[in-house]
């Protein structure tokens, strides 16, 4: 009983605080402002997932007092009626009170945001780049599978097929906080299509995900942005080449965090429409700036945390595919499984989940509760 008035203690001080947020978000006044306004309905869900947590909780605490009141009734039905009830709520309450202990740790504030994929061949040559191509389908598959828009806004392609680069933007549900968790080196191990004598090589491409930001998340002088154009390359049809839909933005941007002025340089070219391009020439600058700003955040979040399941350096390789025995293994938390065709089909999910409970644990282990 200590630990129930231990909890709802905690939770009581939440009360006060969602029916102010209920109130404010309904303010004209509030409404009108972007910014704090999106801040308050995502504070708004967060409150209202723990108020729902702790409704059950109540009633189950309630439901088994009751239930033991019951066990002193003469009629033998209304006594095992009793017993059943009890043991429902008996075996519901530990797991209500450790949702309720994750729900009340602080999330990752970015969680919910959509994200930029960026997906980079690297150590291999021709081979890496042919493996960041299939890490490109993977995660395609992956996001169909979870109803989520996937939209390429440049592509550098390898000379033997593949992607040297590609960068895309993937808008849904919490997607960022699920893709989170891709952020590193992949290497794979096989038989490349151009080894002729059928030696394995090993090879590697890098994945960065990056929470999108939003206009108002940064303060950028567009004014002070230079754009070109310039006809597009690669297959398209006739208007690539004979159109000038690609777009170059440069911006000259000052690193807070070190007060060094850097030039910004992005390309896009994906879409036949300028506008188009330039829309989200300018999401990955807000991107790329928001990112570098909240460097700082990243970095300490991830000095608290020992393995570093989705906040760790951006270069540690984290996950290997091993063809010849069709298995992968994310080293991050000594997760191994023999499915390689099925995951390189997008079936990642089970690793993602893996990769959450451990992130959990963590967060569960830093909290005071």
């Amino acid at each position: 009983m200590a630990d129930n008035n231990n909890i709802l203690e905690k939770l009581e001080g939440l009360v006060a605080r969602f029916e102010e947020v209920s109130t404010l978000i309904t303010d004209p006044n509030v409404i009108s402002d972007q910014k704090r306004y999106v801040k308050l309905t995502k504070e708004y869900k967060d409150l209202s997932d723990i108020m729902q947590a702790r409704k059950e909780y109540i009633q189950c605490i309630e439901g088994l007092e009751e239930a033991k009141m019951m066990m002193g009734e003469s009629d033998p039905e209304m006594k095992e009626m009793a017993r059943e009830e009890a043991a429902v709520c008996e075996a519901r309450i530990p797991v209500l009170e450790e949702e309720i202990k994750l729900l009340l740790v602080p999330a990752d504030p970015q969680d919910d945001r959509n994200a930029i994929l960026e997906i980079r061949g690297g150590t291999g040559g021709d081979e890496a780049a042919i493996f960041a191509g299939d890490l490109f389908r993977m995660y395609t598959k992956y996001c169909e599978s979870k109803g989520w828009r996937l939209e390429v806004s440049s592509a550098n392609e390898g000379a033997a097929g593949g992607f040297k680069e590609i960068i895309c933007s993937v808008t849904g549900e919490k997607v960022y906080g699920t893709l989170k968790y891709e952020s590193g080196v992949h290497r794979v191990q096989r038989v490349p299509a151009t080894e002729t004598q059928g030696r394995v090589h090993t090879s590697a491409a890098s994945v960065a995900v990056l929470p999108e930001a939003e206009p108002f998340d940064v303060e950028i002088n567009e004014g002070e942005i230079k754009w070109d154009t310039f006809r597009s390359g690669g297959a398209g049809g006739q208007n690539v080449n004979k159109v000038e839909s690609g777009v170059r933005l440069r911006y000259n941007w000052k690193n807070p965090n070190t007060g060094v002025v850097e030039e910004i340089l992005i390309e896009c070219t994906e879409t036949r429409d300028q506008p188009k391009n330039k829309e989200r020439a300018l999401s990955r600058l807000r991107t790329f700036i928001y990112d570098k700003e909240h460097q700082k955040y990243i970095d300490d979040i991830a000095s608290k945390r020992k393995t570093m399941v989705s906040t760790g350096d951006r270069s540690a390789k984290i996950r290997t595919y091993n063809y010849p025995q069709g298995r992968i293994t994310d080293h991050r938390i000594n997760y191994t499984i023999y499915n390689l065709g099925a995951f390189m089909d997008g079936e990642i999910q089970d690793c993602i989940d893996h990769l959450i409970v451990a992130e959990n644990a963590e967060r569960l282990k830093e909290s005071e509760l």
